[in-house]
């Protein structure tokens, strides 16, 4: 496997570098992508979900972005330590019935030398809100840099 940079152990520059990595992967919504910045064998917990490899976790996703329409996110780092880093994050979403949510959580997350996520675990709340309450309204895909973090938005 190829290094995927940045490596840890972090920095308070290398961390956030990973984060917003991670944030326009998971804005992509195409499991095929993000699926590569995991190890062969990572080990996932989200919800009362624990995916086991990358086919796992590649069908977990499938089946997430197929439920959780219109799915914008945005991460935020938390803390982080030598290979280790921690993000909170919120995102928007909306079923097939049209009821929009946001989605409150935390990640725990472990790197290897070569910067692959060995581990994942997740804890998220969900709430139904009002579509004029949303918040996160750029188009699909990548936030833009312009658009406020979580902190700025007050979530």
């Amino acid at each position: 496997m190829d290094p995927r940079p940045p490596l840890p152990p972090f920095t308070a520059e290398s961390a956030a570098q990973k984060v917003r990595g991670a944030e326009d992967a998971w804005n992509s919504r195409d499991p095929d992508r993000v699926v590569k910045v995991y190890t062969e064998d990572t080990r996932w917990r989200n919800r009362a979900e624990f995916p086991v490899g990358r086919d796992q976790v590649h069908a977990f996703l499938v089946r997430k972005w197929a439920k959780e329409l219109d799915y914008r996110l945005i991460k935020e780092l938390w803390a982080f330590t030598g290979s280790r880093i921690a993000v909170r994050f919120v995102y928007e979403w909306r079923d097939d019935s049209g009821q929009w949510f946001r989605s409150h959580g935390n990640e725990n997350w472990q790197f290897n030398a070569l910067g692959y996520m060995e581990e994942r675990h997740a804890s998220i709340n969900d709430r139904p809100i009002h579509e004029s309450e949303r918040l996160f309204l750029w188009p699909l895909g990548r936030r833009p840099d312009d658009h406020p973090g979580l902190t700025e938005l007050g979530l």
